[in-house]
């Protein structure tokens, strides 16, 4: 079958809403590359989007996987329980910042580890409002996209949504919002629309995803950790795009002097198995009664196993060592491109979780079309990038952390051909 093959069943069997960025069909994929139905290789600098921090089929998660798949596949943790979750706990509630006791409960999607943390909060609180930031992403359930910062195309055509959901804007100096801009209208906020007391939880990505690569300030951070502690109000980090040594750290908030309450991770937790969770303090974690927290597929075996792999792989292969050191050569790469390039407007971001993104050299505003232009040129040289803000202006980057010297360097040469064409 070639690609346009299956572009034409798909286009048939699948609704539009499930939208397609690629024109080509996977066949396989290792580390760092994948290749097309047609042979055609690629280089992955979008990961599954942040999924594939430990690459493609790394060798440890895939016996890991293989173990597990000799002994069972599916229980329903909630019916017949396994010590792999358990373990899996310990190891997280271990790793997460903070030295307060821990507990963490498994999903399945980042997006259903936010609807659960929602719930947590609600009921170790009593209150029911939560606020959320503009340009933060935070799934795509009816809560998820509340709680998200951004309407196109996350939001069109499917609201009402849950109320008691309030957005502040999220300090981004580019754009010129200040962190004591953002901390006035939370409390705006707090006059003219929600008393504090009703307050919950106030959830933010330590660098946003989907907003662009925005990396909170360390005082932005601080400020909302006093501001929930004087009110009352528990802190959710979402860590889901931004776990697992993406940011050159384990976690992002391991980059602040603050500890969450409640964390959500996903994506990379599993290394491409479908997994996410939540941990938090344990008196908080244990609000919600017996039966008030899981899921039918929760905590899956087979990807419970991936991720106890995954954590191995990240300490034995020093990952987030190897996320600085790939982060400042990307940086590099694209400072150098500055000079020729003056679409180029800002270069962000933690670690490896790098973005650039273009402005109008003329006008000083957002430039999606340069954005869009930069990755149709790349991915016709065999790289595949993402773009993502506001905006849809900023090229994101999502290289797996443990792509090889030469398939990295060789990926930068194709940028740096794509920034200049």
């Amino acid at each position: 079958m070639t690609n346009e093959q299956w572009k034409k069943r798909k286009d048939a069997a699948t609704p539009r809403g499930v939208g397609v960025m690629c024109n080509f069909y996977a066949e396989h994929a290792d580390n760092a590359e994948l290749w097309d139905v047609e042979g055609k290789r690629y280089i992955d600098f979008a990961s599954g989007i942040a999924v594939m921090n430990t690459g493609h089929r790394h060798p440890t998660i895939i016996a890991a996987i293989q173990e597990q798949l000799a002994h069972f596949t599916h229980t329903a943790y909630q019916i017949v329980p396994y010590g792999s979750y358990v373990e899996l706990a310990e190891r997280i509630n271990h790793l997460t910042p903070g030295q307060h006791a821990k507990k963490t409960a498994f999903f399945t999607t980042g997006a259903e580890a936010v609807e659960n943390a929602i719930k947590i909060a609600r009921a170790a609180t009593g209150r029911p409002a939560i606020i959320a930031f503009s340009g933060g992403f935070h799934g795509r359930t009816m809560m998820g996209m509340a709680l998200t910062g951004k309407v196109d195309p996350y939001k069109l055509g499917f609201g009402p949504f849950p109320a008691d959901v309030y957005h502040a804007p999220f300090p981004n100096q580019l754009h010129g919002v200040s962190i004591e801009q953002s901390m006035e209208a939370i409390q705006q906020l707090f006059k003219a629309d929600v008393d504090p007391k009703r307050v919950a939880a106030i959830i933010l990505e330590p660098v946003q995803g989907e907003g662009g690569f925005t990396v909170a300030p360390p005082a932005f951070m601080k400020a909302v950790r006093e501001l929930c502690d004087q009110h009352g109000i528990l802190m959710i980090a979402d860590e889901i795009q931004t776990g697992f040594g993406r940011t050159g750290k384990l976690f992002a908030m391991e980059h602040y002097d603050v500890v969450p309450d409640l964390m959500t991770m996903a994506k990379s937790l599993a290394g491409g198995m479908p997994l996410s969770g939540v941990c938090g303090r344990t008196e908080i974690m244990d609000a919600p009664g017996p039966g008030g927290l899981g899921g039918t597929y929760a905590g899956n075996p087979l990807a419970v196993a991936a991720a106890l792999a995954v954590l191995d792989v990240i300490e034995s292969e020093q990952l987030n060592e190897r996320a600085n050191e790939l982060g400042t050569q990307l940086r590099q790469h694209l400072e150098q491109a500055r000079c020729e390039v003056p679409y180029i407007a800002e270069v962000r971001g933690l670690g490896a979780m790098i973005a650039v993104e273009f402005h109008h050299p003329e006008t000083g505003k957002p430039d999606a079309a340069f954005a869009k232009k930069v990755q149709a040129k790349a991915l016709e040289e065999g790289l595949l990038l993402l773009t993502c803000g506001t905006y849809g202006n900023v090229i994101r980057f999502l290289f797996p952390l443990t792509i090889t010297p030469t398939t990295m360097s060789e990926a930068l040469e194709i940028l740096g051909r794509a920034l200049r064409q």
